[in-house]
């Protein structure tokens, strides 16, 4: 039996479906044996379909690239200097090394190796392949590089070790940034030794040392500032140092007591020296790979075409050129995509229902609207020109002046959204008379003044209601509020809020509260979860007593929020009434530790 044309199409945008999962499907299956996520990203050329309309990588990767091309190719020359810099050197540095330095990071902070990754990705959002290629291989690589110029000597050994085990003066500390001041202090203590900890909670500074009578850490060697070490071992106990200069305060201490040195035992000396020598050589290594870096930087010849018209067109296909060797389009566009493919694609999601429901509706986004919902941008944002007009040039700087977000991003990214949006809402959305009317009272209509305690359960409202309504006062109410109120305003302003107004979205509170008089309690107010009782002390008076006098401010006010709340509902509904598959997300839910740091470099 044939079937009928508005049988037909949902035949067909199942049959679509279907044949979009069994391209996933043939694509995944042998992924599975062979690095799952990596075969993924190349096999799969549809990311995503909202509605049966599909979105491929290539358009994933454009995007992408449109919005962290140049952060992220910055990252990939570097990573790129450093590679080559192992390659002279015949230095390579395996995933092994990277996973036993993750280990090791990890115990420092007394986690294990997945639970560290995991907290990375929570916290920080840094993938495990992305921490091991980006942060942790480059870092061994340059220690690799500059190992054989760090070297340990007996001399730094003995100063690291007495600034461990060694001798220490226990001290207190005055500081102000007056030098002046700090001298009169520091008479003050020379005439009175004792008084060193009273003048230091009295005039220090230092608040942290302040509160404690100026004590400080015990001051150790060749552990900071060598002027402050030879003043405090200079000290006899109860001494007060000269005034010394301190970055840009003035500092004046007393010696407390010496504390003796400590003396290991010799069973643990290897340890000892093992950790003593790792910790210098570490600190080291860090300063000779940073100088080492940075040379590297400036002995570069990098060509950077991204982003470069007149390069773009003698280089297709070309991002930079380092030393000659070619870093592809296509390999930052990957990286970009691998890196922040989620949030760009959640984006071009949004963007496609837009412009399906946009085609649905028979309307379209031109130009003119755009330039149109700038200047309403400008102005709404009080960027004017002196004649009062939208400063359109001004409010672009402003929002170009983060360095990454340009011209066409904004108005790709905020500006057609929005315009798209109002489209389709704006025929629905209309200011009534009675729309007019509440918002006047809302925003220049009288107030009420009152006290408030929330409670969170009935049983507690109940007992606090009557003990207000035997001992009518405000000053009982707001010790009331002090001791039982669970909401944290008016606990600790003895139950004053802020007033309240008419047509707020609150209105059993606002019912309650208007037909108060001054001296009045309420009833137990019910909302949500909460309990609530109110004092009134009374009537706030309106400055604006005639609606004519704001109607236009007041309409153009309420018009923007009705359109917003509008657009906002409209958009949820999209979303809510799509059929979204998102086959990206499920690929990056296939964690992995990049076994090496390569992009494809083209000779």
């Amino acid at each position: 039996m044939p079937l009928s044309s508005h049988q037909l199409k949902p035949w067909m945008l199942s049959l679509l479906r279907v044949g979009l999962y069994l391209t996933l499907l043939l694509s995944v299956i042998p992924a599975l044996f062979d690095q799952a996520a990596t075969a993924q990203e190349t096999a799969n050329d549809v990311v995503a379909v909202v509605n049966a309309d599909p979105i491929t990588r290539k358009t994933l990767n454009e995007e992408s690239l449109r919005r962290y091309g140049h952060d992220v190719l910055e990252n990939m020359v570097n990573r790129h200097l450093i590679m080559q810099a192992c390659k002279t050197h015949g230095i390579e540095v395996t995933s092994t090394e990277v996973r036993e330095e993750i280990g090791r990071i990890a115990s420092k902070f007394g986690l294990s190796m997945q639970s560290y990754l995991q907290l990375l990705q929570e916290e920080r959002d840094i993938q495990p392949d992305q921490y091991s290629r980006e942060i942790v291989w480059p870092m061994l690589a340059l220690r690799r590089l500059v190992a054989n110029r760090v070297q340990v000597s007996e001399e730094e050994f003995n100063q690291a070790f007495l600034s461990q085990f060694g001798e220490a003066v226990k001290c207190r500390l005055i500081m102000k940034a007056s030098k002046a001041d700090a001298e009169s202090l520091r008479q003050q203590a020379i005439a009175n030794p004792d008084r060193f900890a009273q003048l230091a909670k009295e005039h220090s500074e230092d608040e942290s040392s302040a509160s404690v009578g100026g004590l400080i850490p015990p001051i150790r060697r060749y552990t900071g500032d060598s002027r402050l070490e030879d003043a405090a071992f200079a000290l006899q106990n109860n001494e007060v140092s000269p005034v010394l200069q301190l970055g840009d305060q003035w500092i004046v201490i007393q010696a407390v007591r010496r504390l003796p040195e400590t003396t290991p035992s010799p069973q643990a000396m290897p340890s000892i020296r093992e950790q003593i020598n790792d910790r210098i050589r570490d600190k080291k290594m860090r300063g000779a790979a940073t100088q080492l870096f940075a040379q590297l930087q400036s002995e570069a010849q990098v060509v950077m075409v991204f982003g470069d018209a007149e390069k773009t067109q003698q280089h297709p296909g070309v991002a930079a050129i380092i030393n000659g060797q070619q870093v592809s389009l296509a390999a930052v566009a990957a990286e970009c995509t691998k890196r922040h493919g989620t949030e760009v694609l959640e984006g071009e999601i949004n963007r496609k229902l837009l412009a399906q429901a946009l085609k649905k509706a028979k309307t379209e986004v031109t130009d003119a609207d755009l330039q149109h919902e700038v200047q309403r941008a400008a102005g709404s944002f009080g960027f004017l020109t002196p004649q009062g007009q939208p400063d359109v040039d001004a409010w672009m700087a402003s929002v170009t002046s983060d360095g990454t977000t340009t011209r066409d991003l904004y108005l790709r990214d905020a500006v057609w959204p929005s315009v798209a949006l109002k489209k389709l809402v704006e025929d629905s959305v209309s200011l009534s008379d009675q729309d007019i009317q509440q918002g006047f009272e809302s925003s220049y209509g009288p107030r009420v003044e009152v006290l408030a305690i929330v409670l969170s359960d009935q049983r507690t409202a109940q007992k606090v209601w009557e003990m207000a309504r035997d001992n009518a006062t405000d000053a009982f109410f707001g010790k009331l509020a002090e001791q039982y109120s669970v909401e944290p305003v008016s606990a600790s302003n003895m139950g004053k809020v802020p007033p309240i107004r008419k047509h707020s979205g609150q209105p059993a509170i606002e019912r309650e509260a208007f037909a108060m008089k001054p001296g009045d309690l309420s009833g137990i107010v019910v909302t949500g979860d909460k309990y609530i009782i109110m004092r009134c002390q009374g009537y706030t008076e309106p400055v604006v007593k005639k609606l004519e006098d704001v109607r236009s401010e007041l309409v153009r006010d309420l018009s923007e929020k009705k359109l917003n709340m509008a657009m906002n509902i409209r958009f949820d509904e999209l979303k809510s009434a799509a059929e979204i598959d998102n086959f990206f997300v499920a690929t990056k839910a296939l964690p992995r530790m990049a076994t090496a740091p390569a992009e494809p470099i083209k000779k």
